[in-house]
């Protein structure tokens, strides 16, 4: 992409084009979307060879995995296990913390962007649900984002009336995970007509209005150190909205808030959205280089 010159918009950019970048000067860099894609696969390719090989690594699943030894498991879960048995045994717990410590760092819904297996496939689905909305084949049929909360409500509800992982049923990020570290299965059927849904029927659906799993990790991002930061360079063309995975939360940067910043003398200010996953887009498109990553705690260091 050349944002410089161009308006990076999801229906001007030819897809594989938004993994480069050009800079000012006109050399070619990896944008976030290919750093975003490294580390994805990087990271199933570690649960693929150390369930395989047996390097141990990386082992298991997003579910529950050790790194190194180190026990992970995933805050959504525990809590599904928690209202299911009513009861955590001692590893579970430290690993719950440490995924939640990390989390508070680097950013919630970071795991959507940067460790999800089916956020590549979603990403994907996007640019041909675009495609086909540009061309008047579908409608583009948005709704209220906070539906989430329902649906998480619900399946903890499930789990806890049960005493059974009921979401993991059908958990398109679970099925692709187990998938990938030991062998496909029928359940990817499933993965395939959520797939088809976000394609034909919502953009992004499963994960914007679906999944308690980045539910889950919002909460965390609320208060995470590491954000998206907003300067007064902005000229509110709107572009990073159009690319954005979740573009409410970038409200900040439409031209109605100008007078009251200019009045409070604000030139900059932290994207704080819970939804923000933090996935970098927004920063490859802007002409005007008015966001970036920042660590909010790093004037404490």
């Amino acid at each position: 992409m050349d944002k410089y010159n161009n308006r990076e918009t999801i229906r001007k950019t030819t897809f594989w084009s938004t993994f480069f970048n050009k800079t000012k000067d006109g050399k070619s860099i990896f944008s976030f979307r290919m750093k975003r894609w490294i580390l994805v696969f990087a990271i199933h390719l570690l649960f693929f060879l150390s369930f395989f090989i047996d390097i141990q690594t990386l082992e298991g699943t997003l579910n529950g995995s050790r790194f190194l030894g180190f026990h992970m498991i995933d805050p959504f879960t525990t809590l599904e296990m928690f209202l299911a048995v009513h009861h955590l045994h001692i590893n579970i717990i430290i690993g719950v913390s440490t995924i939640i410590f990390v989390y508070l760092l680097v950013g919630g819904r970071t795991y959507c962007a940067w460790v999800c297996p089916y956020g590549i496939l979603s990403e994907i689905g996007e640019k041909w649900h675009d495609t086909l909305v540009a061309k008047k084949i579908i409608k583009n049929r948005k709704f209220d984002h906070r539906v989430r909360y329902i649906f998480w409500v619900i399946f903890l509800t499930l789990s806890a009336t049960s005493g059974y992982l009921v979401f993991e049923t059908f958990n398109v990020v679970g099925i692709m995970s187990r998938a990938i570290a030991y062998g496909w299965s029928v359940a990817l059927i499933w993965v395939l007509v959520v797939f088809l849904m976000e394609v034909f029927f919502s953009r992004r659906a499963w994960c914007t209005y679906i999944c308690p799993i980045g539910t889950t990790y919002g909460i965390l991002g609320k208060v995470s150190a590491l954000r998206i930061e907003w300067n007064d360079n902005c000229d509110h063309c709107m572009v990073c909205h159009d690319v954005c995975f979740e573009n409410q939360v970038l409200e900040i940067t439409k031209a109605k808030y100008d007078k009251q910043r200019e009045e409070e003398g604000i030139k900059k200010e932290y994207i704080t959205g819970a939804d923000c996953t933090l996935c970098g887009r927004c920063i490859d498109v802007c002409h005007e280089d008015a966001l970036k990553f920042d660590f909010r705690l790093k004037s404490l260091v």
